[in-house]
């Protein structure tokens, strides 16, 4: 099933929702001004996320740009109607934990650049396909601001501390091998590439048990801040629930049987 915005109204819609299948694509729709997102555009994008968290049919989010860039960030001229800052980013703050703490699969698909807030949008994403063309920059020094959207966290933890002060202090440009290489993309493909892939990559995340790979994500995201005893009694606990579920013994029957499992996501205990 194909399910897409009405074409007639797509150019005025900040936010674009493609689905096919259990995949969700979300593209964000302000090329002319790099997908800078206003907060008409960051209400689309949360209502997108959370309605793709809510929903059982999705397994897989991707996350893109439309126009050639993936997000030029914060749109900084936009009129924020007399709401307090600090008001603003609380309210932005959701729209990050939403993406961060989504209970499937997440990937950022980057053309183009993806500067300050928007690079930390796919920094908060699982995985990063980047094309070779794709630009990345923590430029909120060069606007007299501050890392926000959840760069202070996910930079040194990616990087080390030394690399993220370079980035943010610096606010310099780094190209798609380099970002590979420092460990904040995951894979860089040529452009004519980049579409195939990460069409086979949603596919297989998809085709995987939802209910253990969202226990997966969860005890990644968490471990970083825990103690080894604390990681260990949550994966007691995760595992607890798969073994609820009736994908761990499907799995288990056609590793006996030497075929594929397919997973539903289904319950066993009710």
């Amino acid at each position: 099933m194909k399910l897409k915005s009405d074409p007639s109204a797509a150019a005025d819609e900040p936010v674009l929702l493609t689905r096919e299948g259990p995949l969700q694509t979300v593209t964000l729709n302000r090329p002319h001004r790099k997908n800078a997102l206003d907060r008409r555009a960051w209400s689309s994008l949360h209502e997108a996320l959370r309605a793709a968290r809510d929903n059982d049919d999705v397994r897989v989010v991707v996350i893109t740009g439309a126009g050639g860039d993936f997000c030029a960030g914060a749109d900084v001229g936009d009129d924020r109607g007399g709401q307090h800052p600090l008001q603003y980013m609380q309210w932005m703050n959701d729209i990050a934990m939403t993406v961060y703490e989504m209970p499937k699969p997440v990937i950022a698909k980057v053309e183009g650049v993806a500067v300050g807030a928007g690079w930390n949008l796919a920094l908060g994403c699982d995985l990063v396909v980047a094309s070779t063309s794709s630009r990345f920059s923590q430029i909120f020094a060069r606007r007299g601001l501050s890392l926000d959207f959840g760069g202070s966290w996910l930079l040194s933890r990616i990087v080390g501390l030394q690399h993220a002060k370079r980035l943010a202090l610096l606010a310099d440009f780094v190209d798609a091998e380099e970002a590979r290489t420092l460990g904040l993309v995951t894979w860089v493909k040529a452009p004519e590439e980049i579409d195939g892939f990460v069409a086979d990559l949603a596919k297989r995340l998809a085709d995987g048990p939802p209910i253990a790979l969202a226990q997966s994500k969860a005890l990644l995201n968490e471990g970083v801040d825990q103690t080894f005893r604390e990681a260990l009694e949550n994966e007691a606990r995760a595992q607890t629930v798969n073994l609820a579920t009736k994908d761990a013994p499907a799995a288990f029957r056609a590793f006996l049987d030497k075929t594929e499992p397919v997973f539903t996501g289904g319950w066993a205990v009710r």
